[in-house]
């Protein structure tokens, strides 16, 4: 059995200790460890993480495999320090039927860099008028718990109602993207001062608001789970903290980039910066790095959203929405809430592995660095700063925000059941 030895980590920011892995387990953790034979990785000033978990990642296979495959995409989330990630619906085919999300398991399966949990379609075609197969596909080798039409918002209500009723049944859980259609028509980005001085169709707060409060009720009405993706504006905020107040079952994530950036970077007409949802107000940006910092939004979860170079490198209005953001995620984690003193590392693993993991049901994810647990676990060099440079992404797609932008920390080393994906920051 092959041993590891971590010298010297920070566990969740905390005293330095040593961590023993032996095979796919954590052996031990304390003071002057030692083991005859193991691998010793020296990490003295690092912070060790249970592996991440994103709830929320778009790999594309099948169907878009120029944009990312589920091998390139998990070797970007090994790289980004994650050990699991959920793969959204909108692929083509759509992940809709048992067989779909078993081929994207065993892809996951096959690539070895981390796990991959297939998030079913919560409508046939994500068309939001029939509900697809989700007992089959949550009973499926796959065996599915969240539902999710992201890309497209499951806008009749009656639907919604039905499919938070029948996920009730085997404690499965809707991931609703908030959007009402008929508000975002022609959007190009946030409605507000912004939108109207460059003349671009704007995408009002209302339009994700009327949703969320929607949903919240219904999910009160039927005493279902509800989650709330990539939530972006204050008022969402409070909805959300409302609901909650009320002891209705709702959690909700927020995107790396809705931490940091705001629709001013729109002004460039740079279509990098187009995204659904839009990049919204400074004064959302603050809500919404102190509600992650109340536990009011629950989850930070990347929405990597991986687009060909042609389908970003043309005029705004005809530019794909999304970034990527699973080699990032963490460094802007750090600059937006453990820089600034809203989170500790110990709030990061929170957020960013214990509860993603819990919401989303990933066995073996999301568990405390301590003896007896499945070695899945992250290393960071938190005192690292270092401009991003797409061109070293594992990921297919170079998409990203932030180029040439100066972000904190990086992860160095992962583990995937005791089995190294990352060492000194090269995938293995």
């Amino acid at each position: 059995m092959s041993k590891t030895l971590i010298r010297g980590a920070k566990v969740l920011g905390g005293e330095p200790q040593d961590v023993l892995i032996g095979g796919a387990v954590v052996e031990a953790v304390g003071r002057n460890l030692s083991a005859e034979g193991a691998e010793v990785v020296e990490a003295d000033g690092k912070v060790l993480l249970p592996g991440l978990v994103d709830l929320h990642t778009h790999l594309r296979e099948p169907g878009r495999e120029d944009s990312e495959t589920v091998l390139t995409g998990t070797r970007a989330a090994a790289g980004g320090g994650y050990t699991s990630v959920f793969a959204m619906a909108n692929t083509f085919p759509v992940a809709d039927t048992a067989g779909v999300v078993e081929q994207v398991w065993r892809l996951g399966q096959e690539s070895g860099y981390c796990d991959v949990q297939p998030i079913g379609a919560v409508t046939v075609g994500l068309e939001g008028a029939k509900l697809a197969e989700l007992g089959a596909m949550h009973e499926s080798a796959a065996g599915v718990t969240v539902f999710s039409d992201d890309g497209k918002c499951v806008h009749d209500a009656v639907i919604m109602r039905r499919a938070l009723e029948y996920v009730k049944a085997f404690g499965g859980v809707v991931a609703q993207h908030a959007q009402e259609p008929r508000l975002t028509e022609g959007a190009q980005m946030n409605e507000g001062v912004v939108s109207a001085e460059l003349g671009l169709g704007g995408w009002p707060a209302v339009a994700e608001e009327s949703i969320i409060a929607r949903d919240v009720l219904l999910a009160e009405h039927v005493g279902s789970r509800v989650h709330i993706c990539h939530l972006s504006t204050a008022g969402s905020v409070e909805i959300v903290r409302w609901a909650k107040s009320r002891g209705i079952d709702v959690t909700a994530e927020v995107t790396p980039h809705h931490l940091l950036l705001t629709d001013e970077l729109v002004r460039s007409y740079n279509p990098v910066y187009k995204v659904n949802p839009p990049l919204r107000t400074e004064r959302d940006v603050m809500a919404l790095r102190e509600a992650l910092a109340d536990g009011t939004i629950d989850i930070v979860a990347t929405d990597h959203a991986p687009h060909p170079h042609e389908d970003k490198d043309c005029e705004w209005a005809a530019a794909a929405m999304g970034m990527v953001g699973l080699e990032t995620a963490l460094s802007v984690v750090q600059a937006t809430m453990v820089d600034t003193g809203l989170l500790d590392w110990a709030g990061v693993a929170d957020r960013m592995s214990f509860k993603p993991a819990q919401i989303g049901q990933a066995t073996g994810h999301g568990r405390p660095v301590s003896a007896g647990e499945p070695a899945n676990l992250t290393l960071v060099e938190e005192a690292y700063r270092g401009r991003v440079d797409p061109a070293g992404f594992a990921s297919r797609s170079r998409n990203t925000p932030y180029e040439g932008r100066e972000l904190p920390g990086r992860v160095t080393h992962t583990w995937l059941r005791g089995k190294a994906t990352l060492v000194d920051g090269k995938l293995t």
